[in-house]
């Protein structure tokens, strides 16, 4: 091909793409906007993005838990560390069968029996949920914004737990395994088709089995491109504050604080979400 053929159909190729004026404002968030057009479709650059941030986004819900890396962080963290897992005995009976995703196995439940752990101020449990990267990626880092104020307020952690297969609720019958006043789930989130390392943090007052859905509070959307560790931790801290004066959570624990809360995508800081 002649330099001359090459720039023509350089030209042509070019030409064929319509801009959109929003194309500017795509820098500022990962939302799909101003893509452009090559006649009636999209053009081929947006079109492979959004074919890889869905393999992404499904890659995310069938990684499974690294349980070695994440027991070596927690122990280097917490005194007591304890692997447990739900009623879905894999993957795929955990994306059938929700239900079995809420409930410890009861090799889980006598483990946490055995322990013998009479109360504690606080149970946390992080849990794959659908999408252990960001178990992997951002957990730790969140905890290590938490424990020195957990020190600070001379609050009791309970065996922290790694549980495989687990949905939200499932940190109910972990806390009142221990006798927790509060209890905290992290786990990773629903993957958006932009987001597959979105971390949720689901606080309970009084942890137990059967609490509904309308008694949890959750902070979500917790990464760098959505809402900052530092900025989730104060609202963490501020409802487990608040939690423990009021003995309250969930619809009746709204977040009055009046912090600039630092959420990069716009999502909220503190609403109720369905189970995960």
């Amino acid at each position: 091909m002649t330099d001359n053929t090459k720039n023509s159909t350089d030209a042509n190729t070019t030409s064929a793409v319509t801009t959109n004026p929003w194309q500017q404002l795509s820098e500022h968030t990962d939302a799909r906007i101003g893509l452009g057009r090559a006649g009636g479709s999209q053009p081929t650059a947006p079109h492979l993005a959004f074919q890889l941030a869905h393999a992404q986004a499904r890659d995310a819900v069938h990684l499974p838990l690294d349980t070695e890396q994440m027991m070596d962080a927690l122990e280097s963290r917490f005194e007591q560390v304890v692997r447990l897992h739900s009623r879905a005995c894999d993957r795929g009976e955990y994306l059938r069968r929700p239900d079995l995703g809420r409930q410890l196995n009861d090799e889980s439940l006598e483990q946490l029996t055995s322990m013998n752990v009479k109360q504690c101020d606080l149970s946390i449990a992080l849990v794959d949920g659908l999408s252990a990267r960001a178990i992997h990626e951002h957990a730790a880092i969140l905890l290590d914004h938490l424990i020195p104020a957990f020190d600070e307020r001379g609050w009791s952690v309970g065996p922290v737990a790694l549980v495989e297969q687990g949905r939200v609720a499932i940190g109910d019958p972990i806390g009142e395994a221990l006798g927790a006043r509060m209890g905290l789930v992290l786990i990773g989130e629903r993957p958006g088709l932009s987001s597959p390392d979105s971390l949720g943090v689901y606080f309970t007052w009084g942890p137990r089995a059967g609490r509904r859905d309308s008694e949890r509070n959750c902070i979500s959307n917790i990464r760098p491109r959505g809402q900052s560790f530092e900025s989730a931790a104060t609202l963490i801290l501020y409802l487990l504050d608040e939690a423990s004066r009021r003995e309250v959570s969930g619809i009746e624990l709204k977040d009055d604080s009046e912090g600039d809360s630092d959420l990069g995508d716009g999502s909220q800081g503190n609403f109720l979400l369905p189970e995960r």
